[in-house]
């Protein structure tokens, strides 16, 4: 069985809820699983969500995650009824959907099926990484219900594709293919109908390969770094990065290159 059907066993087998969750080695998949609402964000998915980060943060057998929707659909953003009733749809200090404001320390990817609209686009753009199916569709469409994408949307898009394409979607609130944010940079994979999540398990499974304190300090500086002045970017750098030189890992990594084996982390 391969990790994402292992996985997808393990999700299927769990009692319904707002938010699932599976692991397999050290990849743990998150699954917002409400596809009647076609995944939207209430108040229950902000805190599955937002205790799936903290655990993913907490366990050092975990290394990656992957955040995906169930039955089809990734997210289409906040639960309009939900929001009208007076549901609070952030968690913990993580923000909107348990993520936006405060992403995990670790890698995590968005395995992105149909629909990622508002709050749903704005979950895949707190992603490292988004691996998207070829009918995918993204869109910020807060602007024809009154609202403003201000759980990241505005902040990051226009960091991660050209400026007037971010500032197209974010005007008109249309809903834009896969293959257009692909070719503009934003998706790393494209695949086709209904591999998103079993391309994303694997991605996260070579991330999850390599030194965790590598992998938690390297996604830090790429996070940080577009905010530094230039003249104190390499001094910023060093006080991420130099911890991770006087390692254990960093001196397992040199043992097992040396011996040519595979490297034993332990993340200290």
């Amino acid at each position: 069985m391969s990790m994402s059907d292992s996985i997808a066993s393990e999700l299927n087998e769990q009692r319904p809820q707002a938010v699932s969750t599976g692991t397999d080695g050290p990849v743990m998949v998150i699954a917002i699983s409400r596809p009647e609402a076609r995944n939207a964000v209430n108040a229950a998915v902000a805190r599955g969500v937002a205790a799936a980060l903290d655990e993913l943060d907490a366990r050092q057998d975990l290394r990656a995650g992957v955040i995906t929707g169930a039955g089809g659909t990734f997210c289409a953003g906040m639960d309009l009824k939900g929001f009208l009733a007076g549901e609070d749809p952030t968690e913990g200090g993580r923000g909107f959907g348990g993520i936006v404001t405060r992403p995990p320390a670790k890698p995590v990817i968005a395995a992105v099926e149909g629909y990622a609209l508002a709050g749903g686009f704005e979950i895949a753009l707190a992603c490292d990484l988004i691996v998207a199916s070829e009918t995918a569709t993204f869109g910020l469409p807060e602007v024809t219900r009154g609202l403003v994408a201000a759980a990241g949307g505005l902040v990051r898009l226009p960091a991660r594709i050209p400026y007037h394409l971010a500032m197209e979607i974010a005007l008109t609130g249309d809903k834009y293919p896969a293959r257009r944010l692909y070719e503009a940079g934003l998706i790393s994979r494209l695949v086709p109908a209904g591999e998103a999540l079993a391309e994303a398990t694997e991605l996260a499974a070579r991330i999850a390969a390599n030194a965790p304190l590598a992998l938690t300090a390297s996604k830090r500086i790429v996070a940080e770094s577009g905010d530094w002045p230039a003249s104190e970017a390499f001094a910023r750098q060093e006080e991420i990065s130099g911890p991770v030189f006087t390692s254990a890992d960093a001196l397992e990594g040199a043992a097992a290159f040396a011996e040519k084996r595979a490297p034993v982390w332990r993340g200290e």
